[in-house]
């Protein structure tokens, strides 16, 4: 019995026995694997110090790493010829250096020191600006401006903190006064003009402190002392340098300036920085990307220091691209003396007291190239004297009623409606409206009454003719002694035919700020008739040599260009660079008209230069080449720049036309308004558009005798 009973008491102990032994492998198994884990901890903790550490060390000193943009010399623009119109000029530069450690105290040091080294201009600096500066020069006197009560009601009116600082600072500003800013001595004004600009930059970017009139000792004396000016660096920047006044050519901004307020973020977004030159105005605005280059991109690494620790160049810069434009500067020369020879003969006449400006354009109208553009325009100096400027950019960007020569456009409408077929006779004779008389200038009293083809009316510049097409156009036969049933509708059938050949459209000029003119807002009948004969809507300079170029190729509608041609940059300056790309013309539309109709409408205006009826024969009838063109006459009420004459009657002249004539090289306009303040007047718009293309065909003569190109100013291909 009592075997049995230890037998059952040892089978109870076996569960415990085994319970007890996995539990000890268990832990056994535990902590071999916390051995290997701590084991492979060690070993990577000792490669990492032992193989890695000096590399891990440097790694965690490079806390930073700083891109920055160099400029670089923006692209040279020539002439279709090869003359250097807008170049670069090297010149001496001062610049400064900001890091991210860089203490306010030690620029002012900096400052401080090259103020004594270099000339610099004050006259820039603003008020706020000296009082500033004077509060850092006097803390103590600034700090008791404001009192301890003072700032504490401040403070008492709630806010964030930077907002109670900025009320206490402009009260201390405030209470300067005008004795203690003339304290700042003649010394403090430079060093804080060159501290301004030193603030100015950006961190690890080169700020230009000086870069106009840094003479060769200022230079020379800064290099010497660099070890002792921290940051500061003596270089070699551009300037913008034009060789032409011809204002299309745009203007850039100056470091000072640089990026335009309006287009910051347009151009920060493509990597500029704030102080970069960018175009302006015109070309230079509107062929920025191309010539302001690829800058140089520059890495600079720091340590958790802030200290610079290395520099790469990421990628190299490359000047921007050469531009080679449509104008031929010796074409331009020349229209330009004669706009300006005319504008001041005719000003000298005494009914010319509202004429200050005239204009020539000249196209190929092939191509929609501009071969020149002239405006000119009379400016009063400061002592009161009359001066001639530039107001080439005038030709896209002011609109007048241009009379006559809108004529042509008016039978090709007419055509294109089915108004009028080639070769259709209308009686031109005084035509009575209700209460008005409308009549053609050279038939007033009704003498030389007679039905007249498209082409003398063109011819003859024939007013009824034209009234007559416009009424057809809208459907209405003259002989009613009524035209009330002219609407809204009819008024833009005629300007839409106009818009056809580049008449109260945009042009497609690749210039900024292109004016497409103004059009009337009343739709009286006898507007609508002044509209057939340019004495309603205006139109721009250009607008005209768009139109009359459309007229001689045939129908296209080919969007002036100034561009010509880009290449890459110049190797060595005396040669162009690789032709990158050349313009191609760019067709808008084409009109409708049939080319039986553009014969006629050449015929008729090949009959104004050269039969005796013309109203242009005595001006062209003598030339060696056959030219095709018309004249014009408006009678305007004065809205100039004269508001105090608004309201005045003025005679506007205007002149357009194509030569040769059966295979036009060049179309033409010319504008002169406001030139008379009664009807009889001289005719210089028909004088100017003759030497302008006598001009044009001598040069063209010249250019095939002699094809000799010099070095400089003008680069051979």
């Amino acid at each position: 019995m009592r075997r049995k009973q230890k037998a059952q008491k040892q089978r109870a102990a076996n569960p415990k026995a085994n319970q007890r032994a996995s539990l000890s492998f268990r832990m056994n198994v535990l902590f071999f694997s916390i051995f290997v884990l701590f084991s492979v901890l060690i070993l990577r903790l000792g490669y990492m110090q032992i193989v890695k550490g000096e590399d891990y060390v440097k790694e965690l000193q490079k806390t930073e790493e700083v891109t920055v943009n160099t400029s670089v010399p923006r692209g040279r623009i020539y002439d279709r010829n090869g003359k250097v119109l807008v170049d670069n000029e090297a010149k001496n530069a001062i610049t400064y250096t900001k890091y991210p450690t860089t203490k306010q105290t030690e620029m002012l040091e900096t400052a401080t020191a090259l103020s004594k080294l270099i000339k610099m201009d004050t006259s820039k600096l603003t008020e706020r600006d000296k009082k500033d500066y004077w509060i850092r020069l006097n803390a103590d006197a600034a700090a008791e401006k404001v009192s301890k009560e003072e700032q504490a009601a401040i403070s008492k009116k709630g806010g964030e903190t930077s907002e109670i600082q900025a009320k206490i600072d402009k009260l201390t500003r405030d209470r300067i006064t005008k004795k203690e800013l003339k304290t700042l001595t003649k010394s403090d004004l430079k060093t804080l003009a060159i501290y301004s600009k030193m603030v100015a930059g950006y961190n690890l970017s080169p700020q230009i402190i000086k870069s106009d009139g840094v003479s060769d000792k200022e230079f020379a004396i800064v290099s010497e002392r660099l070890n002792n000016l921290p940051g500061v660096n003596t270089t070699t920047d551009w300037a913008r340098k034009k060789k032409s006044d011809l204002t299309i050519l745009g203007k850039t901004t100056t470091p000072e300036e640089g990026i335009p307020a309006d287009k910051l973020q347009y151009y920060l977004a493509r990597d500029y920085s704030r102080n970069d030159r960018v175009g302006k105005s015109y070309l230079e605005q509107q062929y920025e990307e191309l010539l302001q280059g690829q800058k140089a991109v520059v890495k600079s690494e720091t340590n958790s220091s802030g200290q610079v620790v290395d520099t790469k160049t990421i990628k190299e810069g490359q000047a921007g691209k050469d531009l080679v434009i449509s104008i031929d500067s010796k074409l331009q020369e020349k229209t330009d003396s004669i706009v300006e020879k005319y504008l001041l003969k005719t000003k000298a006449n005494g009914t010319a007291g509202l004429l200050d400006r005239a204009f020539l354009v000249m196209m190929d109208p092939h191509t929609g190239e501009v071969l020149s553009m002239s405006g000119k325009k009379l400016e009063t100096d400061e002592s009161g004297k009359m001066k001639v400027t530039d107001y080439s950019i005038g030709a896209f960007t002011s609109s007048y009623e241009v009379g006559s020569v809108v004529k042509a456009g008016t039978l090709l409408t007419g055509y294109s409606y089915g108004a009028i077929t080639p070769g259709t006779g209308i009686l031109d004779a005084p035509m009575k409206l209700g209460g008005m008389t409308k009549s053609s200038l050279y038939n007033r009293s009704g003498a030389q009454s007679s039905v007249i083809s498209d082409k003398v009316a063109l011819q003859k510049s024939s007013n009824v003719y034209m009234f007559k097409t416009a009424l057809k156009v809208a459907g209405i036969d003259y002989g009613q002694q009524s035209i009330n049933g002219i609407t809204a509708a009819d008024f833009q059938k005629m300007r839409n035919g106009y818009a056809r050949f580049g008449l109260g459209v945009e042009t497609g000029i690749d210039l900024p700020g292109e004016f497409t003119g103004v059009k009337g807002n009343e739709t009286l009948p006898g507007k609508y008739l002044d509209l057939a004969i340019g004495q309603y809507d205006t139109y721009t300079p250009l607008q005209l040599a768009q139109y009359v170029s459309t007229v001689a190729n045939g129908g296209d509608r080919i969007a002036p260009h100034i561009l010509k041609e880009i290449h890459e940059p110049s190797e060595n300056g005396k040669t162009l660079g690789r032709l990158d790309k050349e313009i191609e013309p760019t067709i808008l539309n084409h009109t409708n008209n049939t080319q039986a109709e553009y014969n006629q409408v050449h015929e008729g205006m090949s009959m104004v230069y050269n039969t005796p009826s013309g109203t242009a024969s005595k001006f062209f009838s003598d030339a060696k080449y056959k030219a095709a063109g018309k004249t014009g006459t408006a009678e305007v009420i004065y809205y100039g720049p004269k508001k105090e004459k608004y309201g005045t009657y003025s005679i506007t002249v205007s002149h357009i036309g194509f030569a040769p004539k059966d295979n036009p090289e060049v179309a033409y306009a010319v504008i002169m308004p406001w030139m008379s303040t009664t009807a009889e007047h001289s005719t210089p718009n028909n004088l100017m558009a003759r030497e302008a293309v006598d001009a044009f065909f001598k040069l063209r003569k010249q250019e095939t005798k002699d094809q000799k190109q010099t070095v400089g100013d003008k680069i051979t291909r």
